[in-house]
């Protein structure tokens, strides 16, 4: 479930905070429409980006629904930025194994 208002558009926070997939009303809070003019697209064959329909739910790839809302790239955080930095810091710290000592 994806938080903020039931029926408002998604937030671009909240956007990066999907999961791999989302169903369709998700999908057209994403796209800003409502879910009956989500269904209406997608039975005829006219939603913005591919749908799945997995037994007798639809759900919606995120990363297609990212692309058709030209998204293509996916935001860095401070967070992961600092993390990374302290990998590499520990690593530059960690002494390399004797086999790539010898090689």
């Amino acid at each position: 479930m994806v938080s903020g208002s039931p029926g408002g558009p998604l937030s671009f926070a909240e956007v990066f905070d999907l999961p791999v997939s989302v169903d369709l009303r998700t999908a057209a809070r994403a796209f800003g429409v409502c879910p009956a003019t989500a269904y209406k697209l997608v039975r005829g064959g006219c939603f913005p980006c591919r749908v799945l329909r997995p037994g007798h739910r639809y759900r919606v790839p995120t990363a297609d629904m990212l692309r058709a809302l030209g998204i293509e790239e996916v935001p860095v955080y401070a967070d992961d930025l600092r993390t990374g930095a302290e990998h590499a810091a520990w690593a530059q710290r960690v002494p390399h194994s004797r086999t790539e000592e010898c090689s």
